[in-house]
């Protein structure tokens, strides 16, 4: 008895050990999406601002008035769907597909949408 236990002992731990390395960074990936869904579907709405100012520094008042609003209202809708939809799959760690990944990082960029899913 006692040396079948140690063999299975042996065989979980070979078995189970590149499962428990591996899970050590599993929690801190899918709480990070997690933290990145919550942050872009609350803070969606900060897109019309930064897209407004971004928009008018770079072609002018009337455009980025116009045109800003309107594309700001769109990145609006795109961000806060992103953070919903990251925020119901937060268990699968993937990479964040808008970029900047929160609104706060890099305010002078106007905000791209990546095309593919990769994992973290």
């Amino acid at each position: 008895m006692k040396k079948m236990f140690k063999s299975l002992l042996v065989l979980s731990a070979l078995f189970f050990s590149p499962y428990a390395a591996m899970a050590d960074s599993y929690p801190e990936k899918a709480g990070g999406k997690l933290e990145n869904g919550i942050a872009n579907a609350v803070g969606g709405f900060l897109e019309i601002p930064k897209t407004v100012m971004t928009t008018t520094r770079s072609e002018g008042p009337a455009y980025g008035m116009t045109v800003g609003l309107m594309a700001g209202f769109l990145h609006t809708l795109g961000r806060t769907i992103y953070g919903v939809v990251d925020m119901a799959t937060f268990l699968i760690p993937t990479k964040p597909l808008v970029d900047p990944d929160y609104i706060w990082n890099d305010p002078d960029r106007i905000t791209t949408y990546k095309s593919k899913v990769e994992m973290r």
